[in-house]
């Protein structure tokens, strides 16, 4: 087993470490709470904004999407109009479908060997994390939207009340965040314990997973162990949405900026991680053009303009000869 793990896991607990330290020994409220906060965010504007700009303005050379079904072709030959799109509207929906529901990963399989024979085997467990993780995180996102509104949304609310029906704990339990620990966990487990998995990774796999892990476990014992002020956070995440910030009188408990410290690291990171694929499946070619290549040509936006000596030209050129070898010509 590789240790690469190790390098990420060791950075996000020294970077939690030194949040703790800056706070609560150095008194550093004002860089941890508000500074760090706001460049997070401007790093992540731009970054972001960048990395579409410099997509949108690569070239696709060819029509290169990804198919698992039949092509439109002959009117008796049935096409597949979601997993090989013909026009614009189903290229739409197979963009939902794969966005909403990862529909690729759910036809995810494994090939091995059933005697001296190729098999195929469905594996649907990483489709299973995969969607445990990332609507547990859209959730728990949303539901704090309340510390950044007043009043709170009615969404937020009504979510609330749904991720918190079980009625369980003091305070009552959140789904979501048990959901997203546990989704983060299994997709960690899996790169840390499968081999093929293990052999493909590096330190910048594990590092966003090592961090939302830590998002989340923060969280879960701001809730339900070491409990904070609320209205304290309120107040800072308030300031802060309304360019007014201020750190609350009586401060805030050290390890609720930790918290915010790994979010602020997480949004800054993802312009230059694999996370921006939440942007770049709008992007990718093999997911957003219509498989018509038989019935339309695409034209290379890379080329540069090539001087051609047409079959008119080259007959032009050498009909009489062409006579005289006995070939035929188009034009007497």
């Amino acid at each position: 087993m590789k240790a690469a793990y190790l390098y990420s896991l060791i950075a996000v607990v020294v970077l939690g470490l030194i949040a703790y330290a800056g706070v609560e020994a150095a008194g550093l409220d004002v860089l941890f709470g508000v500074i760090i906060p706001y460049l997070a965010f401007i790093v992540f504007l731009v970054g972001f904004a960048n990395k579409v700009l410099d997509w949108s303005k690569s070239a696709v050379p060819f029509k290169i999407p990804t198919t698992m079904g039949q092509q439109k072709s002959l009117p008796w030959i049935k096409q597949n109009k979601i997993d090989s799109p013909y026009t614009t509207g189903q290229v739409v929906i197979r963009m939902l479908l794969e966005i909403l529901l990862f529909r690729s990963l759910f036809k995810n399989t494994r090939t091995g060997f059933s005697g001296e024979r190729i098999s195929y085997k469905w594996v649907i467990w990483l489709w299973l994390f995969a969607i445990l993780f990332h609507y547990s995180f859209l959730v728990v996102v949303i539901r704090h939207l309340r510390f950044f509104a007043e009043p709170v949304p009615f969404f937020v609310n009504f979510l609330e009340q749904i991720d918190g029906m079980l009625q369980v704990l003091l305070p009552h339990m959140f789904l979501s965040g048990f959901a997203l620990l546990a989704g983060t966990l299994l997709l960690l487990v899996r790169r840390v314990f499968l081999p093929k998995i293990v052999y493909i990774s590096r330190p910048a796999d594990y590092f966003p997973l090592f961090l939302i892990t830590g998002i989340a476990v923060t969280g879960l014992m701001m809730r339900y162990l070491a409990k904070v002020d609320v209205i304290r956070i309120k107040e800072l995440t308030m300031g802060l949405a309304t360019l007014q910030p201020s750190i609350p009188e009586g401060g805030i408990s050290g390890l609720f900026y930790v918290h915010l410290f790994f979010v602020s690291i997480l949004v800054a990171y993802i312009p230059f991680s694999k996370i921006m694929h939440i942007g770049g499946i709008f992007l990718s070619p093999t997911r957003n053009t219509a498989n018509d290549t038989r019935a339309r040509r695409h034209v290379n936006p890379w080329n540069y303009p090539v001087k051609t000596h047409t079959y008119e030209e080259y007959e032009e050129e050498f009909r009489d000869k062409m006579k005289e070898a006995g070939i035929p010509v188009e034009k007497e």
